[in-house]
């Protein structure tokens, strides 16, 4: 079987330590089983993708020495693809149209009755009669197309209870999607959110093998639930520990970790970084 694996950054923000870590390990994981290495820019997030970012994705890859196929598929360009796949599961009544707001989506959760303190509660809904979805249309409210989790249980009838996917080191991993509730699927503003889009792009692209971040592995049970529904093949799963910092904190955007660009100028080389972090 052919090995072909990816690195899917969003231009949100310069790379770090830890997108290095990630992007190294899928290379080195496609080097050594002589497959292929994709790059995929996840640029569908209009609002915070900026030029300058996408073009550093491009100059610190290229800097830590690594190669990849051509053309670069990026998200923005294929939303009608997206839109395509989202249109199978309306047609098939798998998903409906939200209009709570994430604050209202929030309080809900809250409201749930839970388990142990330490149980995820997560927010599961339903379609709105059609009068009244008529009505918010027609007042212009914003919604989002959810992913109805009754609806796809009901639609895969006993394979939902064999729904599997194979995580490297541990075996075959029982998905539960339930545990992330009726997630979005695309907004009114946007053609699609994350879960569509990666599952979609894996799949046309030929991923046998999606090497990410830890972080990640709880996406994967949704994603294979969208899998099933859309019957698209499942690659396998390796889910890396994070990197972290000297406060054993995670690296991350948001946390204005030490970026790439920032490392380079210090002075720094590509060979002493990837040596670092484990890749000489």
């Amino acid at each position: 079987m052919a090995f072909v694996t990816r690195f899917a950054p969003s231009p949100t923000g310069y790379l770090h330590k830890g997108h290095a870590y990630s992007a190294l390990t899928a290379y080195r994981a496609a080097e050594q089983a002589s497959g292929r290495f994709l790059l995929r820019i996840e640029d569908i997030d209009a609002t915070r993708c900026r030029p300058e970012y996408d073009a550093a994705v491009f100059e610190d890859l290229a800097w830590l020495g690594l190669r990849w196929e051509e053309p670069v598929r990026r998200q923005s360009e294929h939303l009608a693809d997206y839109q395509a796949a989202l249109e199978s599961l309306r047609e098939r009544g798998l998903v409906y149209r939200c209009f709570r707001t994430r604050k209202e989506v929030l309080d809900e959760i809250g409201r749930a009755p839970h388990g142990d303190e330490q149980d995820a509660v997560a927010f599961t809904g339903a379609p709105l009669d059609e009068a009244e979805e008529a009505r918010l249309l027609e007042a212009g409210k914003p919604f989002a197309w959810r992913l109805s989790l009754e609806r796809a249980r009901q639609s895969l009838g006993g394979e939902w209870d064999r729904l599997t996917f194979l995580e490297e080191g541990e075996g075959e991993v029982r998905a539960r999607p339930e545990t992330a509730g009726d997630v979005v699927l695309a907004r009114k503003d946007v053609g699609v959110a994350y879960h569509l889009a990666v599952v979609w792009d894996d799949a046309f692209q030929g991923v046998t093998h999606v090497i990410r971040g830890a972080d990640l592995f709880d996406a994967t049970h949704i994603q294979r639930l969208l899998q099933a529904l859309l019957e698209l093949p499942t690659p396998v799963y390796r889910h890396h520990p994070l990197l972290t910092g000297p406060d054993g904190k995670r690296f991350a955007k948001r946390d204005k970790a030490l970026t790439l660009r920032e490392i380079r100028a210090s002075g720094v080389s590509a060979e002493a970084l990837r040596a670092e972090l484990g890749f000489a």
